[in-house]
C-alpha cells in the first residue's frame, strides 16, 4: 500500500509539473506574440494595409499547436509573409526568423560563391599601386551602444587610413558584392573620408515623403543633426577623388544603404548588377525572452530624398567576378577605366 501511494504521489506530481510547464510555455508564447503584434500594429510601415484581426486570429490559431516557445517562432516567417514584412526579422539564440528571399544560384558566379564561403571580412588594399580597394561585407552585431559601435567603426576606418596615408592613389573601388545586410553605421563611418561632411541619406515615411536626414560631420554620424556615433578622423578628406561602387545581385539592406549614400556624390560611378531590393529601414527593439526585432518603419532615400527600389548600376557587369586576380574581374576593370579616364 505504501509503495502504491508513493507511486501515485510521484505520478500526480509529475502530471502537475508537466501541466505547469505546459501552461508556462503557452503563456510565454502568448506574451511574446501579443508584444510582437503590438509593435507591428504601431510601427510597421505597411500597417494600414493589413487586416490585423484576421491575421491575429490565424496566427493564434496556429500557435495553439505549439507547447515550446522556440518552436513557436516558426510562425514568424508565415506571419511576416502574410503582411508583406519581407525586411523584418526576429533574432533569438543565434537564429534569424524572417521571410527568406530566395536567390537562384544562377544569380552569382562560381568565383563569388567561393569567396562568399570563406566568410570574407573588411579588406583594404592597393591594386596596381594606383587604386585603393575596399571590400565592405555584411556586418551584424547586437550591442548597439555607442561605445561599441564607435569602436567597431574606428577599427574599420583605421584600416582605410593605413592605406591612404603615404599612398598617392588615383581613385578608390568600394566593393559591396558581399554586403547582404547588417549594421550600416560603422560601414558609413569607415567610409567617412569619401563621403565627407555632407548629408548622406534620407528617411521617408510610408508615402515616400522626406521626414529625416542622416549626415556626416567631422567624423560624426548624425540623425536629424543629433550625434549617434562617431570616429576620430585622420588626414585629409577624399571626397573629391573618383570612387567606383560595385554591387551584386545579393547586395541588400545595409549594402544598399551604403551604395545609396554615394548617390549624388561627384565623381562616382556604380558598376555591377542590380541589388536585391531591401531599401527600407529597420529599427531594433527588445521583445520578451531576450528576442530582438528588426522592424521596418521607414524607407531610405539618397541625400536628395530620392527613393530607390534597388541600386541600378551605371555600368552593367554580370557574373564576371574574379577574386583570385582582380585584373581579370570585369567589375574592377570597368572601375579602373572610370578612374583613369
Amino acid at each position: 500500500m505504501g509503495k502504491k501511494l508513493t507511486l501515485l504521489i510521484i505520478l500526480i506530481t509529475s502530471i502537475s509539473m508537466n501541466a505547469q510547464k505546459y501552461n508556462t510555455s503557452k503563456d510565454s508564447i502568448h506574451a511574446f506574440y501579443d508584444t510582437l503584434f503590438l509593435n507591428l500594429k504601431e510601427g510597421f510601415i505597411k500597417k494600414d494595409s493589413v487586416n490585423w484581426e484576421e491575421i491575429e486570429n490565424e496566427t493564434f490559431s496556429n500557435l495553439a499547436l505549439y507547447t515550446n516557445f522556440k518552436n513557436s517562432l516558426n510562425e514568424v516567417e508565415p506571419l511576416f509573409s502574410k503582411i508583406d514584412a519581407t525586411h523584418c526579422s526576429i533574432y533569438f539564440e543565434n537564429t534569424v526568423y524572417s521571410v527568406q528571399k530566395k536567390v537562384s544560384s544562377e544569380s552569382y558566379s562560381n568565383q563569388w560563391k567561393m569567396k562568399y564561403d570563406t566568410n570574407p571580412g573588411f579588406e583594404v588594399k592597393i591594386i596596381q599601386e594606383k587604386f585603393g580597394y575596399i571590400l565592405v561585407p555584411s556586418l551584424f552585431f547586437t550591442d548597439l551602444h555607442s561605445k561599441n559601435v564607435n569602436k567597431i567603426a574606428q577599427n574599420l576606418y583605421n584600416q582605410v587610413v593605413e592605406i591612404k596615408t603615404g599612398n598617392d592613389l588615383e581613385g578608390w573601388i568600394i566593393d559591396l558584392r558581399f554586403n547582404t545586410g547588417g549594421n550600416s553605421w560603422p560601414m558609413l563611418l569607415a567610409l567617412y573620408d569619401f563621403l565627407g561632411n555632407n548629408n548622406i541619406t534620407g528617411t521617408l515615411d510610408g508615402n515616400k515623403n522626406l521626414i529625416g536626414i542622416k549626415s556626416l560631420s567631422k567624423g560624426k554620424y548624425l540623425v536629424d543633426s543629433k550625434k549617434q556615433y562617431q570616429i576620430t578622423p585622420t588626414g585629409k578628406l577624399l571626397d573629391k577623388i573618383k570612387v567606383a561602387i560595385i554591387t551584386s545581385a545579393v547586395t541588400a539592406s545595409s549594402g544598399e544603404i551604403v551604395a545609396m549614400a554615394f548617390k549624388g556624390r561627384p565623381k562616382t560611378v556604380f558598376i555591377g548588377e542590380n541589388s536585391l531590393g531591401f531599401t527600407s529601414e529597420n529599427y531594433s527593439s527588445i521583445l520578451p525572452f531576450n528576442t530582438i526585432m528588426a522592424l521596418t518603419k521607414t524607407y531610405n532615400s539618397d541625400r536628395n530624398g530620392i527613393y530607390y527600389e534597388s541600386i541600378v548600376p551605371d555600368i552593367n557587369v554580370i557574373k564576371q567576378d574574379n577574386f583570385n586576380n582582380y585584373l581579370l574581374d570585369g567589375n574592377i576593370l570597368e572601375a579602373i577605366k572610370f578612374i583613369t579616364n
